[in-house]
């Protein structure tokens, strides 16, 4: 039988997939489904109605007003999930990263980002071949290997003194729980982002959605995968974080806290404690922050999150622009 690929636009229309990487999931697509500025797409491979590979996108709409500047940018996060043997992921890959291509300037992306790779030779000859260029990134990992030692232990002095302190001092931790507690995190949250003007911040409707997914219980196993994490101050939201759970590693999505108005509460801190604790006792060996910055210069979120007992480590994203010129040069300069 000849392979067949399909591409899903509707979450309607995707069926019933196997696999059980949540940046490729069904659950993850109907949060971007439902999220202004976001358009997901779904690929699939399959041969004899046997899915052997399924990647999952998503074009971003960003618009920025200081300086203005409206882009669109196809994002993936990682470069899929396969259902075959390992001699066929590279052509299944090849095949997909093709389709993502044609898709991404049939919606007039300025850029396509392949991210989260699992090593920094996953893929190489596709994306070589489909003119993608690599950039050096950083990666920060927190992994529990002790089941009997507290997160505590693995933190820096100055980092338990915090925890301590902002306990001391009436600090809640928790889940969110009520839309209330969505609309005050996604603008507290917001908030820390408004600065980071080259960053992607979604819509209130993302948070919406996952909240909605989990509340849901019906919907499936798949909606345990996702936690907003509230820091509290006299019944105030100061803090908080984005966790998504995939295999056996939790990740932080978005991370922040209202730090200069609130000194002694230390919302950041206490958010990335909270996800630590919480991704240790559910089982899961490691936590990764998703976004830390490259080699070449100074991050501070990075050395924020290095502070709570992880090491760091390289990979790559790929990226593609739509100008051939402006891809040629970055192809000359990266490769």
């Amino acid at each position: 039988m000849a392979l067949k690929m399909t591409s899903y636009y509707r979450g309607s229309a995707v069926p019933d997939l196997p696999g059980n990487d949540t940046f490729h999931s069904t659950a993850l697509f109907h949060i971007f489904e439902g999220t202004p500025g976001c358009n997901p797409i779904l690929l699939t491979i399959s041969e004899d109605g046997v899915v052997l590979a399924k990647i999952l996108a998503v074009v971003q709409h960003i618009v920025r007003f200081v300086p203005f500047y409206i882009i669109r940018r196809c994002v993936a996060y990682g470069s899929g999930e396969y259902f075959c043997e390992d001699n066929q992921r590279d052509s299944l890959f090849n095949e997909m990263l093709k389709e993502l291509t044609i898709y991404a300037k049939r919606m007039n992306c300025f850029v396509i980002e392949v991210r989260n790779l699992h090593s920094p030779v996953s893929g190489f000859a596709s994306f070589k071949q489909n003119s993608f260029f690599p950039v050096n990134w950083m990666r920060v990992r927190n992994t529990f290997d002790d089941d009997d030692q507290e997160i505590e232990q693995a933190l820096s002095p100055s980092r338990r003194r915090q925890v301590k302190q902002a306990l001391n001092n009436g600090v809640i931790v928790g889940t969110a729980q009520t839309e209330q507690d969505i609309q005050e995190f996604a603008h507290m949250l917001k908030l820390n982002y408004l600065s980071k003007i080259w960053k992607h911040f979604p819509a209130i409707e993302f948070f919406q959605q996952i909240q909605q997914g989990i509340k849901d219980v019906h919907i499936g196993e798949s909606w345990q995968r996702f936690k907003i994490f509230t820091v509290k101050h006299q019944q105030k939201i100061i803090g908080g974080c984005v966790c998504i759970y995939s295999g056996n590693t939790a990740y932080v999505w978005f991370s922040g806290g209202m730090n200069k108005t609130y000194l002694r509460q230390y919302p950041s801190v206490m958010a990335i404690w909270q996800a630590l604790k919480d991704a240790k006792a559910s089982g899961y060996k490691h936590l990764e922050f998703m976004d830390v910055g490259t080699p070449f210069r100074k991050h501070g979120y990075r050395d924020f999150v290095l502070r709570f007992g992880g090491e760091t480590f390289s990979t790559r994203r790929w990226f593609k622009f739509r100008w051939r010129w402006l891809n040629k040069l970055c192809l000359y300069l990266y490769s």
